[in-house]
C-alpha cells in the first residue's frame, strides 16, 4: 500500500491548525467559516429523507479510500474537485479502524484526516459522512470517537455519522445494542443530525432490521445502511430492500460499486443500471465506492493522478469516468419509469 509522506505531513498540518480554531470556541467564535449545504438540515419524515423544508431528497456522492492507505486523496483541494467538478452532494470518509495504520494504532492521522474532510465540507457547502470504517465492534473506542466529533461538530448540519460501516459477525441484536449506545453518545452533543446504522453481514441482512428496528428517542434522524456490488449482489438483496422499505424503513445506500463485491473483477452495468433505476424510484441517497489509486476495478484513479486533482480522462479508469458522468447529470438513471412501491 502506497504511503505518502508530503500528503500525510498536510494532514497533520491541518489537524493542528484545527485544533488551535476549536480552542476558541469556548469564548463563542465559530473556528470556520461556514457554507450551507444544498439542502440545509436533513431529517428523516416518514422513512424518506427531507431537506430542511421537508421535501424528500436523495443525495449523490463518492467515498474515499480508506485513509490508512489513500491518505494522498484527503486534501481540500481534491475534496473541492470532487464537489465542484463531480458534483458530489455528498462526501464519505473512510476512516480505517483496524487495519495497520488504522485509528486504533495511528489515532492522531486519523483525527487528522478526518478532521480536513469536515472543514472543507463546512467550509465549501457540501456533506460530509463520517464513517466509522470498521468490520467489528469497538464500542468504547467508538463512544470516545464520536463523543468528540459530535461536541466539535455537532452544531453544523453538514455532518452524517456513519456509526458502523460493515458488521460481519454480528447479530442484528448485537448491532443494534451498539448502536443504541453510540446514538446516545453523539445526541447528548448533537441532537438532529443524521446518523447511519448497519445491518449485519456487509449490510446485506436489511430485512432482519426491519422486522426489530431501534425505537424510541434513539430511533430518531436514523437511516439504515445498505451497501451492493452490482456483479454480486443483485435481485435478491433488492427484494430484501422492498421488504424494507414496505415497513417505512429510512435507508441510505451509503456504499456501492458496479463489480463484484471483492472491488474486482468486471463491471456489471446490465446490474448496475437496475440498482440506478431502483434508488431512483424509492428516492434512495447513494455513495459510490472509491476515490483511490489501487490495483482493483473499484479504485477511480490510476496511480498517476495527482493527489489534489483535477484529473483528467487520462487518470481516470473506467469506474472513475462512469461515475464522474452519473455525478455529474444528476444520478438519474438512463431509463426512469416508477416502480410500484
Amino acid at each position: 500500500m502506497k504511503i505518502f509522506p508530503r500528503d500525510t505531513t498536510i494532514c497533520f498540518l491541518s489537524f493542528f491548525l484545527l485544533s488551535f480554531f476549536y480552542s476558541f470556541e469556548g469564548f463563542g467564535q465559530s473556528p470556520l467559516k461556514s457554507r450551507p449545504p444544498r439542502y440545509g438540515a436533513l431529517s428523516v419524515t416518514d422513512g424518506q429523507l427531507t431537506d430542511s423544508r421537508g421535501k424528500p431528497v436523495a443525495l449523490h456522492g463518492v467515498s474515499l479510500g480508506w485513509h490508512n492507505w489513500w491518505p494522498r486523496f484527503y486534501n481540500t483541494d481534491a475534496l473541492k474537485h470532487l464537489h465542484k467538478s463531480w458534483k458530489c452532494h455528498v462526501i464519505r470518509a473512510a476512516i480505517g479502524i483496524e487495519p495497520q495504520g488504522a485509528l486504533l494504532t495511528h489515532r492522531a492521522k486519523a483525527d487528522s484526516c478526518l478532521n480536513t474532510v469536515i472543514a472543507s465540507a463546512i467550509q465549501n457547502g457540501y456533506y460530509v459522512i463520517v464513517d466509522w470504517h470498521s468490520h467489528q465492534r469497538h464500542l468504547e473506542e467508538a463512544r470516545e470517537f464520536f463523543s468528540e466529533i459530535s461536541r466539535q461538530y455537532g452544531h453544523y448540519p453538514h455532518i452524517i455519522y456513519e456509526i458502523f460501516n460493515e458488521p460481519t459477525d454480528d447479530s442484528w441484536s448485537e448491532v443494534k445494542s451498539y448502536a443504541e449506545e453510540i446514538i446516545r453518545t453523539i445526541r447528548t452533543h448533537d441532537p438532529d443530525n443524521l446518523i447511519l446504522v448497519g445491518s449485519p453481514h456487509w449490510d446485506q441482512d436489511i430485512h432482519l432490521v426491519a422486522d426489530d428496528p431501534i425505537t424510541g428517542p434513539e430511533a430518531e434522524n436514523i437511516l439504515y445502511t445498505v451497501h451492493f456490488y452490482a456483479a454480486t449482489h443483485g435481485e435478491f438483496l433488492r427484494e430484501r430492500v422492498r421488504y424494507a422499505l414496505g415497513k417505512s424503513l429510512p435507508l441510505f445506500v451509503s456504499e456501492c460499486a458496479g463489480m463484484e463485491a471483492s472491488g474486482d473483477g468486471p463491471i456489471n452495468y446490465e446490474e448496475w443500471n437496475a440498482w440506478e433505476q431502483f434508488m431512483y424510484d424509492h428516492q434512495l441517497s447513494w455513495v459510490v465506492w472509491s476515490i483511490a489509486d489501487k490495483d482493483e476495478t473499484c479504485s477511480m484513479l490510476t496511480p498517476s493522478a495527482s493527489s489534489e486533482g483535477p484529473w483528467d480522462e487520462s487518470v481516470l479508469k473506467p469506474w472513475g469516468k462512469f461515475v464522474k458522468t452519473r455525478l455529474q447529470q444528476g444520478g438519474k438513471p438512463v431509463l426512469r419509469s416508477k416502480e410500484g412501491r
